[in-house]
């Protein structure tokens, strides 16, 4: 590497980190940004740097955002009752893409995990059953990954979950536009046994 690119690697390798970008990925990326550089990387490494400086999570409920308490939280129409608890923020985002939910969310930053070591303790699961017995909640809605270990921590949830609480998870099985013969075994199974009247 000669001394008049080895910025350009570093950014190269840097981006190689990011999920869904590899090396070849990462190379055109970094061009495409030197070709662009007043209208596309001048703003972008504006924007990187107000995120690393302002980025927290929120308070009450973990998702990203700029000020203690993130919009969704601060928004008094969405205390309706319901939580739906999400293990990244990730996944709030998607339900938040869709629309389709109003109430506020929690995010655990992870799963249990007997391999890995990982206990309740170590996600946000005291913060979830703080906020359930403090915030007026009559349903927590478990919208975990369809995984072993996602399974795993909302069985633990809705243990700890007591009283007049209702507790859901979302249904399983084919998607729209989904077709029989691409499902994978375990997809279909929960899809025939979440089946309903037609």
């Amino acid at each position: 590497m000669s001394d008049d690119t080895r910025d350009i690697e570093a950014l190269i390798d840097l981006m190689a980190r990011l999920p869904g970008l590899g090396p070849r990925s990462a190379r055109r990326a970094v061009l495409h940004l030197i070709k662009k550089r007043g209208p596309l990387m001048v703003p972008l490494v504006d924007a990187l740097r107000n995120v690393a400086e302002n980025a927290r999570p929120c308070l009450n409920c973990g998702n990203i955002g700029t000020s203690d308490l993130c919009a969704i939280c601060a928004d008094e129409t969405r205390a309706n009752g319901e939580i739906c608890v999400v293990e990244e923020v990730s996944d709030l985002w998607a339900m938040e893409r869709a629309g389709i939910f109003k109430g506020r969310y929690h995010v655990l930053g992870g799963t249990l995990s007997a391999l890995d070591a990982i206990g309740p303790e170590d996600l946000h699961i005291p913060k979830l059953l703080d906020r359930v017995a403090t915030e007026n909640v009559r349903e927590v809605i478990l919208a975990l990954n369809a995984t072993i270990d996602g399974q795993t921590t909302a069985h633990y949830i809705a243990d700890q979950l007591s009283g007049d609480i209702a507790v859901t998870s979302l249904a399983q099985g084919v998607p729209i536009g989904g077709e029989l013969d691409y499902l994978d075994d375990g997809t279909i199974t929960a899809a025939m046994r979440a089946r309903k009247s037609f």
